[in-house]
Formats: C-alpha cells, structure tokens, sequence
C-alpha cells in the first residue's frame, strides 16, 4: 500500500503542472476551459513540489511524510477548487490520498504506539546510570553446572553486565492452531532494575496493517493491538497479563541478556547436567521455569507452567514453551538466533510465533 501511495502521489503531483503551464502559456491546453491567473498557476507548482516531497518522504522517511502529505491536500484541493469544472476528479486521489495522510498519522505520529515506545524507553535510558559491574567467574559458583556453562558459553565472561537491553525480531504469529500467520516485525527493549519491558510489533493480515504495543513497568503489564492503528482488536489489563507478562520477562532475560541470569531476583535449584530450575518474583508474582540446555551448553528450550492462554471463554493456565535454535554472535554475545513460543493444550502442543533475532545491544550495568 506504501508503495502504491507514492505512485498515486507522483502521478497526481504531476498532474498539477497542467495548471501552471496554462497559467503561465507554456502549452495550449485547450481542455482546460476556466482561467488560471499567474499566482493560481503558482499554487499549482506549489501543489505539485508539495506532492513530489511527500512521495519522497513516504519512499524514504514514512515517519514524517504526512506532516507534508496533509499540507499538500490543503493546497492541492484549493487549486482543484479554483478550478473546478476542469480538475474536480482530483479530489478523488485527493481523497486516497487523504486516507494515508490520517494512517500515517495514526500508526507514526506523536500519539501513536510507536512514538509512546520511543518516548516511554527513552525516558527510562536517560534516567538510568551505575558504575559498570564486571562478570567475572566466581559470580558464576553459585549457579547450577549448565546455567553457569551456559553464561561461559555466551561470553558474559569479563564483560559488563546488563543494564537494559534491546532486540529486533522478525517473524511471524497467529491468535491460535488453526488461525492464519501474520508477518511480523518488531522491537522491543527491556530494563533490568526495576524490571520493565516493551514490544512494539508491526504486523499485517491480508494486507491490513495491525501493530501493537506490549507494556510492563512497574507493577503492571498491559497489551493494545490495534488494526491500521485505530480499530482494536486485542486488550489485556490486570493480573493475569501482568503475570504472563513476568513469565515473558524471565524468558527474555534467559535468552536475550545471559548476564541477567545473576540478578539476585532469581532463585535457582540444580536439576540435573542439562537442566535448572529457576523463580523469579517481581510485582507481586512469583514465576517458575525449567531451563533445558542440549550436550554443548545452549539454552534449547525454555518451559514455564504459569501462564495463562485467553481464549474465547476467558484465561485457562497452559504449559508454555519456547524452543530455541541457531546460534550465533551478537557484538560480544552468543545467542539463539531463531525461536518459537509454543502453547501445549490438550489437543496438541503448537506454535503462535515464530522469531528470528535480527539484531541485540546491551546497555552495560
């Protein structure tokens, strides 16, 4: 749909130059009838530099383009206006046109989630500062054998540790078994003390746009999906969000910032050479996994029994899984690449996202 916006801008900016060459006797034009004065004709190449800046700024900066896209309507539409009996059927792609200026707003301007995620973690990152806190291996005695393998194997060795840290997926997901996959991009950044977390995701659905916004930060978690940033189409508030949230937080500190493993919110009991159990307590919810790690060291999977699935008839608490692949090196880390998130009902155990890391940055404790 971008792409086709900037055609329609091109073409329709291009059209304007029709009333600047009658205003000023560049070509004979015949078929436009009403009179065209010199500062209308100027208006029109106004209309037609403003319309050109928005296909730009939608090809190469969709962020700000609307601001220019809404001010070349304005004018474009005064001209078509002045003119009306030759160039009325302009208001039509004025009006496609119209429709993306108000998305772009919606799904990028200041009111949107996107711009709610960059303020909020920005607001977090420049609050934050310590004095850097070095991994070093007696930090690593009192962990059970592979989690303790697992951080050697990562590279969290004589670096610092993790203040906050930031990922960007991609993927894909699906509300159930049998629902349809949406492809998915989004990015998320964590803080470590006090614990937050926020994923903004950027979807679609047979063309519509969906994205949402995952938020937990102090004592509560909530999540807002929105189709083409207006029509919601998922809400979740409370406990059990909150909850399912704190089961997601320990899984990312597992698997997106291994150092964070030593924080002194953790409890850890030793299973066995390639398994460990840990609990993690934090607004008001205590959350268990069983981490399991294959014959080299890696983190494979990920299992957790305190989440809660929403279904049609409201929550039911399901075992939830998240097995992971395909190491490798992010800057000085070495981390899983590739990763689901799996519900195990009694039907059937299936995936309703699938991720690929793209890229991960630690902020030093």
């Amino acid at each position: 749909m971008r792409w086709v916006l900037v055609v329609v801008a091109v073409l329709h900016g291009l059209l304007h130059l029709l009333g600047f060459a009658k205003a000023f006797g560049l070509a004979s034009l015949p078929q436009l009838t009403t009179p065209i004065s010199r500062a209308m004709g100027l208006a029109w190449l106004l209309a037609t530099v403003l319309w050109l800046a928005s296909a730009l700024l939608l090809a190469v900066a969709p962020r700000v383009w609307f601001w220019v896209g809404a001010l070349a309507l304005v004018v474009s539409q005064v001209v078509i206006v002045s003119s009306w009996s030759d160039a009325r059927f302009g208001t039509l792609p004025n009006a496609l046109l119209l429709a993306g200026v108000v998305y772009g707003f919606l799904s990028q301007g200041p009111a949107s989630f996107r711009a709610r995620y960059e303020r909020e973690v920005g607001a977090l990152l420049a609050a934050s500062s310590s004095a850097p806190a070095i991994v070093v291996e007696q930090d690593l005695a009192s962990l059970p054998p592979p989690v303790a393998a697992y951080l050697r194997r990562a590279g969290v060795l004589g670096r610092p540790r993790a203040r906050s840290y930031r990922a960007h997926w991609r993927g894909r997901i699906r509300s159930s078994a049998t629902a349809p996959w949406m492809k998915l991009d989004a990015e998320q950044t964590n803080f470590v003390s006090p614990p937050a977390r926020f994923f903004y995701m950027d979807a679609s659905l047979f063309g519509v746009a969906i994205d949402g916004l995952h938020r937990y930060v102090g004592d509560a978690a909530a999540m807002d999906v929105r189709a083409l940033s207006l029509v919601r189409v998922a809400h979740a508030a409370g406990s059990e969000i909150t909850r399912a949230e704190t089961v997601t937080l320990l899984n990312d500190m597992c698997v997106l910032a291994p150092s964070t493993l030593l924080e002194p919110s953790l409890r850890w009991e030793p299973v066995d050479a390639q398994h460990a159990r840990v609990t993690f307590t934090n607004a008001g919810h205590t959350v268990s996994a069983e981490l399991v790690f294959d014959a080299a060291g890696d983190l494979v999977d990920f299992v957790s029994d305190d989440r809660s699935q929403a279904t049609p008839d409201g929550q039911r608490q399901l075992r939830w899984s998240t097995p992971l692949r395909d190491y490798r090196a992010f800057g000085s880390l070495r981390l899983a690449s590739r990763g689901e998130a799996c519900w195990h009902p009694p039907e059937g155990k299936f995936a309703y996202i699938e991720l690929e890391l793209l890229e991960q940055t630690t902020t030093p404790a």
